[in-house]
C-alpha cells in the first residue's frame, strides 16, 4: 500500500469516526479487494479496501446491498462509503463462513446449503434492481476463451484455436440457458456466505460478495454453490438443494438439468482460466490446488447429452495432470499484466 492510499484510508476512517480503532488484516482474495477488520470500544466493523480502476466498483456493492437487504436477507450494513476512493466501512459479520463451519460440523453441509438456496429463491421472487448489465450467450461463451487462452496456454505453451469451442458453448446457452433473467450475485459460494444461526429464516445466511451482480440466468448463482471451485459438496447435499431449488420454481430436477449443464461447464471453463492467469500475470499460484475438481465439475457438465458439441470441441483443452500443473506452476508471475 502507497502512503498516499494509507492517508486516504486514515482520512475515511477518521471521519466516519473510527479514525481511533485498532486494526488487523482480514483477508483479501483473487481480486484486488483489500479487508482489514476494525475494533473500537467493544464495537466491530470491516474496512473494505476497492482502489478505483481495479474493477470493482464500492458503488456498485452499496447499491446492490440495498437491494438485498429491502428483501430481507443479510449482506453486510453500510457504515460509510466513499465511491470515488473505492472505500466502504461495513458490519461485520462474524467469521463463521460456510467453509469453516461446515470443516467443524461436516452434519451441517445440508442444513446450510439449503438455506443458502432459500436465499436465492427469496431472491429471484424479487424484480432485480435496474439498470444491471445483461450479457448475451455470445458474450458468456465468449468469456470462456480464458480456458484456452491462459489455460491450455500454460500448460503446451500455444494457445489452440477456441472459436469452434466458443461457437458450440453459446449454442447450448442459447438453447438451454437463455430465457428471463434474474440478479444472480456470481461468486455464490461456500467461501462468500456467512453463517448467521441467531437470524431467521434466509436471513441466517450473510451475504459478502455482490459487487458484481448483473442480470442472469436463475440456475447461475445455484450452480455456483454447488458445483463449487474450492471444495466439494457431498451429493446428497447437492440433490436436496437442486430438488428444493426446482419444486419452489414448479419445477424437475430433470427440466432445469440442461441449463445446468450448460452454464456449469461455462463457469468451469472461466475458472479454468482465470486460475491460471492469476498464477500467470498474478504470481498467485494457490488456487491451481483446485483445477483437478474444477476439470472434474467441467467434465461431469459435458457428459450430458445436451453438450454433446461442447464435449468434442473441449478436446483442445489438456487435462490438469500432476505434470501440466507444474508446467503452469513453473511460469508463475511470468507474463506482465494487461
Amino acid at each position: 500500500m502507497t502512503a498516499a492510499r494509507a492517508a486516504q484510508i486514515t482520512a475515511f476512517l477518521a471521519a466516519a469516526g473510527w479514525g481511533n480503532a485498532a486494526r488487523s488484516h482480514l483477508a483479501g482474495d483473487a481480486s484486488a479487494r483489500r479487508y482489514e477488520r476494525l475494533a473500537r470500544n467493544g464495537a466491530r466493523a470491516v474496512l473494505m479496501d476497492a482502489p478505483p480502476g481495479c474493477g470493482d466498483d464500492v458503488a456498485d456493492f452499496d447499491r446492490i446491498s440495498r437491494h438485498l437487504a429491502g428483501l430481507g436477507l443479510s449482506p453486510p450494513v453500510t457504515f460509510a462509503v466513499d465511491p470515488a476512493a473505492g472505500l466502504m466501512l461495513l458490519e461485520d459479520l462474524g467469521d463463521d463462513l460456510f467453509t469453516d463451519v461446515v470443516a467443524r460440523d461436516p452434519a451441517a453441509e445440508a442444513p446450510l446449503y439449503l438455506a443458502a438456496g432459500e436465499v436465492l429463491l427469496t431472491l429471484q421472487a424479487a424484480p432485480p434492481p435496474l439498470p444491471l448489465p445483461d450479457l448475451s450467450a455470445e458474450d458468456w461463451a465468449r468469456s470462456a476463451s480464458l480456458a484456452p487462452e491462459f489455460y491450455a496456454r500454460a500448460v503446451t505453451g500455444t494457445a489452440p484455436e477456441g472459436h469452434g469451442l466458443e461457437q458450440a458453448l453459446a449454442a447450448a446457452l442459447r438453447a438451454h440457458a437463455d430465457g428471463p433473467r434474474v440478479l444472480i450475485l456470481r461468486d455464490y459460494h461456500a467461501g462468500n456466505l456467512l453463517w448467521l444461526p441467531e437470524r431467521r429464516g434466509a436471513a441466517r445466511v450473510g451475504l459478502l460478495d455482490f459487487q458484481l451482480g448483473q442480470l442472469g440466468q436463475p440456475e447461475y448463482d445455484l450452480v455456483s454453490l454447488l458445483q463449487d471451485a474450492r471444495r466439494d459438496v457431498a451429493p446428497a447435499t447437492e440433490a436436496a438443494v437442486m430438488q428444493r431449488f426446482a419444486a419452489a420454481r414448479g419445477q424437475t430436477v430433470e427440466a432445469i438439468a440442461p441449463a445446468c449443464a450448460a452454464l456449469g461447464a461455462l463457469r468451469a471453463l472461466r475458472i479454468l482460466g482465470i486460475f491460471a492467469r492469476l498464477c500467470l500475470v498474478a504470481g498467485k499460484d494457490r488456487y491451481l490446488v483446485h483445477l483437478p475438481r474444477v476439470w472434474d465439475q467441467l467434465q461431469r457438465n459435458l457428459s450430458h447429452p445436451a453438450l454433446a458439441d461442447l464435449r468434442q470441441e473441449c478436446a483442445i483443452l489438456p487435462p490438469p495432470s500432476p505434470e501440466n500443473i507444474e508446467r503452469i506452476r513453473s511460469r508463475c508471475g511470468s507474463e506482465p499484466s494487461l
